[in-house]
């Protein structure tokens, strides 16, 4: 007997294997039950049914007189009011005098209405005209005043002057480096240190533009091929000074007050 597709496994026939057996089968382990099944379904239950009685101890029964009509349940329409009839408002304008009631008579006035009213019109100012504007064919205006083409800022008395605020911000910066200059000269006044004067100052700022453009003009007179080592020494000696003289300008310019140390 072959068993298996590719008969791996074979076995012999034998009559024994034509006689029926009984199936022993293993038997099963015990199913496991925990020993907190008989509280947990306490705890679950417990509560539970509190609140059945809760409500009417015995059921009202539903009076026989309301008993459920025809239409009720239907949702009904709100009634449209009257919109024809207004309410009354307060009068603007006295009522019309009826036909019984009688004027005042016998009230005259003394005025000249001629002689005031031309008394009015000879003291009256006359009104000046609208300066209006046109421009274009259709001859629509429109005030020049307020457009901005009237320079009318021209005719104010602080016009073209310097702002009060910005007067009292130069004079608080003017007051604030006096203060400064003051206390740096009493200070270095104890070092024995003196102020540069400015006339010093510009002397010597003078005399180093001069000696730059002495400086630039050699340089300028450089060959074009610097082919050699000498050429290029003296090219790179040519430009450090030019620097080092650029950056004490600079240094003078920038600073108006300089102390030295005598």
């Amino acid at each position: 007997m072959v068993v298996g597709q590719n008969g791996a496994a074979n076995q012999e026939e034998s009559v024994y294997n034509l006689v029926p057996r009984t199936e022993i089968r293993a038997p099963k382990p015990q199913r496991y039950e925990s020993t907190f099944k008989k509280h947990a379904a306490e705890s679950l239950n417990k509560g539970k049914y509190d609140h059945r009685t809760m409500g009417y101890a015995e059921e009202p029964l539903p009076n026989p007189e309301k008993f459920l009509k025809k239409h009720e349940k239907e949702k009904k329409i709100p009634e449209v009011k009257d919109t024809t009839t207004r309410e009354p408002r307060e009068k603007r304008k006295p009522a019309v005098p009826a036909k019984n009631d009688a004027p005042k008579m016998g009230v005259r006035t003394e005025k000249n209405f001629i002689q005031s009213n031309a008394l009015d019109a000879v003291m009256a100012v006359p009104k000046k005209p609208e300066r209006n504007l046109v421009d274009d064919r259709f001859g629509d205006s429109f005030p020049v005043d307020p457009s901005g083409l009237l320079p009318k800022y021209l005719k104010k008395k602080d016009f073209g002057e310097v702002p009060v605020y910005i007067k009292r911000r130069q004079e608080d910066m003017k007051k604030a480096q006096d203060e400064y200059s003051s206390y740096v000269t009493d200070y270095f006044r104890r070092g024995a240190m003196r102020e540069m004067a400015e006339q010093e100052r510009h002397t010597i700022i003078d005399g180093l533009k001069k000696q730059w453009e002495d400086v630039h003009h050699e340089y300028q007179t450089l060959s074009v091929i610097i082919d050699t080592i000498p050429k290029r020494q003296r090219k790179e000696r040519l430009e450090h000074e030019m620097q080092l003289l650029e950056k004490d300008i600079d240094l003078l310019e920038k600073h108006q007050v300089i102390y030295i140390a005598d």
